[in-house]
C-alpha cells in the first residue's frame, strides 16, 4: 500500500500542474484583447414619487482650469490647493453638461437641451442619448430653459427646425427680455423664432403640478431653477447655480467667470445650498458630474461638501 501524505500530494499536484509543459502540452500565446476606448452612461432614470426622473449625458469639455475660471478673485495657488486636496488636477478639468427628463405619466418635460453638436463636437448628444433612455424627441410636450446660455439651447434647433416638434416652452421674461434685443446669434437663430409656443412664468409658479420655478438669478439675470416634488419626494434641478461641485460648493463667495452678476450668482448659492443641505434635499446639478445627482452639507467654513448620490434615489417606500 502506497501512503500519500500531505506533503507528498502537494508535490504530486505540482508535477501534474508542470507536465503538459514537460510533454509539449502547452497551450498556444493567445493575442491580447483589443482595446475599446473609453466609456461612460448616457443615462440614468430613477423613480420619483408618481413621476420618473431621467438625466441625460449631453457631453463634455475638457480646458485649463480650474483657475481663472473658477476664483476669478482668489490667488491661484490657494485655487489650486484646494482642489488638488479633492484629488482633482490644479491644471486641467472637464467640465460636463447633463440635460433633465422629468415624466408626470402624462407630459414629459425637458429641462434645458444642451449643446450644438455642429459647434461642440463633443457635446450635444442629448437626443441621441435620449433615445437609448427609450424616448424620442416627439415624445417631449415641455421644454423649460433655465437660462439663455449656449449649452443650454444649443439643442432647441437641428437644421433650422425644433428639435422637439410638439413641445411648447417655458422660460421667464426676464432671461427672454434681455436676450431676445441682443446680437447672441444662438439666441436669435435658436430661441426668438420659438417666441410664439413661450409662456413666461415667475418666481413661485408652476410648469406643471408639482414642478415649480425659484429664481435663482446672478448667473444670468433670468436664471430659474426647479423643485420638482411628487408623493414625498422632492428634487431641486438647480442648473447653473454651482458650476464646479468643488470649486463652487466648497466656496461659494469665489467669481465665477461664467457669472454675469457675480455677488448675486454667490449669495443666490449660499441661499439655494445651504436650503438643500439644512433640509436634506437631493439636487441636479447641470454641471455636477454625471448622472449629476447629489447632496450637499455645510463644511464649517461657509461651503458646502458635495457628496454623489448612491442607492438614495432608488429606495422604496
Amino acid at each position: 500500500m502506497t501512503l500519500v501524505t500531505r506533503r507528498t500530494g502537494l508535490l504530486l499536484g505540482a508535477g501534474a500542474l508542470a507536465a503538459p509543459a514537460l510533454l509539449g502540452g502547452a497551450r498556444p500565446a493567445r493575442a491580447g484583447a483589443g482595446m475599446m476606448g473609453a466609456s461612460r452612461p448616457d443615462h440614468m432614470r430613477f423613480p420619483h414619487g408618481e413621476f420618473e426622473v431621467t438625466t441625460l449625458f449631453d457631453g463634455a469639455v475638457q480646458l485649463p482650469g480650474p483657475y481663472p475660471i473658477f476664483g476669478q478673485d482668489q490667488f491661484e495657488e490657494d485655487v489650486a490647493d484646494l482642489v488638488e486636496a479633492n484629488n482633482l488636477s490644479s491644471e486641467r478639468m472637464e467640465i460636463g453638461f447633463t440635460t433633465t427628463l422629468v415624466n408626470t405619466g402624462s407630459e414629459l418635460i425637458l429641462f434645458d437641451t444642451g449643446n450644438d453638436g455642429t459647434q461642440r463636437p463633443t457635446a450635444g448628444k442629448t437626443r441621441a442619448h435620449m433615445a437609448r433612455a427609450g424616448y424620442a424627441p416627439e415624445d417631449v410636450d415641455i421644454v423649460v430653459l433655465t437660462h439663455f446660455h449656449g449649452d443650454h439651447i444649443g439643442g432647441l434647433m437641428v437644421d433650422g427646425a425644433p428639435a422637439f416638434p410638439n413641445a411648447r416652452y417655458v422660460t421667464t421674461a426676464a432671461e427672454y427680455d434681455h436676450w431676445s434685443g441682443s446680437d447672441n446669434a444662438m439666441v436669435q437663430s435658436n430661441v426668438v423664432p420659438l417666441a410664439e409656443r413661450m409662456t413666461f412664468l415667475e418666481d413661485g409658479q408652476d410648469v406643471v403640478s408639482g414642478v415649480t420655478a425659484m429664481a435663482a438669478n446672478g448667473h444670468t439675470p433670468g436664471h430659474t431653477i426647479y423643485h420638482v416634488e411628487s408623493g414625498d419626494r422632492r428634487v431641486l434641478v438647480t442648473a447653473d447655480t454651482a458650476n464646479h461641485f468643488v470649486a463652487s460648493l466648497e466656496r461659494p463667495d469665489w467669481h465665477v467667470r461664467f457669472d454675469m452678476d457675480k455677488e448675486a450668482a454667490a449669495a443666490t448659492r449660499k441661499r439655494v445650498f445651504g436650503m438643500l443641505a439644512a433640509e436634506g434635499i437631493p439636487f441636479i446639478g447641470y454641471h455636477m458630474p454625471f448622472p449629476a445627482v447629489g447632496f450637499v452639507r455645510e463644511n464649517g467654513t461657509g461651503g458646502f461638501t458635495y457628496t454623489p448620490a448612491s442607492y438614495q434615489m432608488f429606495l422604496e417606500g
